[in-house]
């Protein structure tokens, strides 16, 4: 008998949750195959299968906190369900009609739950399944807000009928008001929206968080991505971004003002010869920000693959810790999702984020000229315990500077 434990947790991760089970006790399953879902204060973790075999027992279920390297279930290798287990069947005897199970309150009788429903509702989690039983939903017939649309527990505990839906539960009463109404639904926060929320409320509570605005003429660099996006994408198998010349542009500023690119560990000053720039991506399940790592040493392409990489690992909900993990700087783009400005909070223990924004035709006067040019306003927050405003100025100048003429950056003035 082999055993299943949840995965090593890193030093600033305490503990974990199990929010699905994929499998039953009695179920075989292949190696790698998934068989739980752990959620962490960061990620989301996948416990696989160790070898061909059958899970034995289900030690911990869902809702359970599990910490590092904790039994989560028993194994069996090389084990497999004996066709005993089951019933015998005699093909030539019709089967047995199920008997419907009589509505609470005398009326029509609602139709059970039979085999065929559950094995309709086997990719369901145990869980969910327990929840269709009790209340009469079917989970087919549920808004799902787990991973690729997929229903959870808390889904079934209120659910949320979908669009067609007019499902009711045993009693003969609707579990949903019809699409329109006033309608509500109560969930608890995850893990990781938890922890977005307290980093949140920490960084505004603990750092003296200051905000310093400048705007950036995007004509230099939209000319340069229409002249070469075609060749760049040809030969690096990659489309040309605005985000990678940020990155690149934010990296040599950080160069020449190290206070920004520092950190802060109780009373000391950390000033970091590397520059690990994180980069605030949207997930299913909230905001994450992946760090590119020595961004010195990376190519405009080696920023664009890695971005990416980090976007698909993100809507997939498979961001690893490692990816994660560090930071010296920031960046946040609320620009494409239309944002004309904002002030981005700190994210600890980092003393300083940018942010960017939508770009839009502006009026501009330009050598005692009027010239509609198209903007970008960028917002640099900033610890001022650590940074002064004049260093905040002058690094977001450096960015402006750098952006609006990215020869520049080719030719390291």
């Amino acid at each position: 008998m082999a055993e299943i434990k949840a995965p090593v947790f890193p030093e600033s991760v305490a503990d974990g949750t199990i929010v699905e089970w994929h499998v039953t006790e009695g179920q075989q399953v292949n190696r790698d195959d998934l068989l739980a879902e752990i959620e962490t204060d960061k990620v989301v973790l996948e416990v696989v299968a160790p070898d061909n075999g059958v899970v034995t027992r289900i030690v911990k279920q869902v809702d359970d906190t599990v910490l590092s390297d904790e039994l989560i279930a028993e194994f069996e290798a090389g084990a497999s369900v004996s066709a005993e287990a089951a019933p015998a069947v005699d093909p030539d005897q019709p089967a047995a009609p199920v008997q419907p199970k009589q509505a609470a309150d005398g009326g029509e009788p609602v139709q059970g739950t039979d085999k065929a429903d559950e094995s309709d509702h086997k990719d369901q989690s145990p869980a969910v399944r327990k929840a269709a039983k009790e209340s009469g939903v079917d989970p087919k017939n549920v808004e799902g807000s787990g991973r690729g649309g997929r229903v959870t527990k808390t889904d079934m505990s209120n659910p949320t009928l979908k669009a067609d839906s007019s499902i009711t539960s045993d009693s003969g009463r609707p579990v949903a008001e019809a699409v329109g109404e006033r309608t509500e639904k109560r969930v608890p926060m995850t893990r990781l929206r938890k922890t977005i929320a307290n980093r949140l409320l920490a960084a505004s509570q603990e750092t003296a968080m200051l905000t310093t605005f400048n705007e950036v003429n995007m004509k230099p660099l939209m000319d340069m991505r229409t002249k070469y996006k075609d060749q760049f994408e040809k030969r690096h198998g990659v489309r040309l971004g605005f985000m990678s010349l940020f990155v690149k542009a934010a990296t040599e500023a950080l160069k020449r003002y190290p206070a920004v690119n520092a950190s802060l560990d109780g009373d000391d000053i950390v000033y970091h010869g590397y520059y690990d720039i994180g980069v605030a991506v949207s997930s299913n399940r909230g905001l994450v920000v992946p760090v590119l790592r020595d961004t010195d040493r990376m190519s405009m392409a080696d920023v664009e693959a890695k971005i990416r990489e980090f976007g698909g690992k993100a809507q997939e909900g498979k961001l690893g810790l490692e990816d994660m993990v560090g930071g010296t700087f920031t960046i946040s783009n609320g620009g494409v999702f239309g944002s004309l400005m904002s002030t981005p909070i700190l994210n600890p223990p980092q003393t300083a984020i940018l942010g960017m924004h939508a770009i839009n035709d502006r009026p501009m006067a330009v050598n005692g000229e009027v010239k509609i040019l198209p903007m970008m306003y960028l917002a640099l927050s900033y610890d001022h315990r650590m940074i002064d405003g004049k260093e905040a100025v002058q690094f977001l100048v450096t960015l402006k500077e750098l952006v609006e003429d990215p020869t520049m950056l080719l030719l390291d003035l």
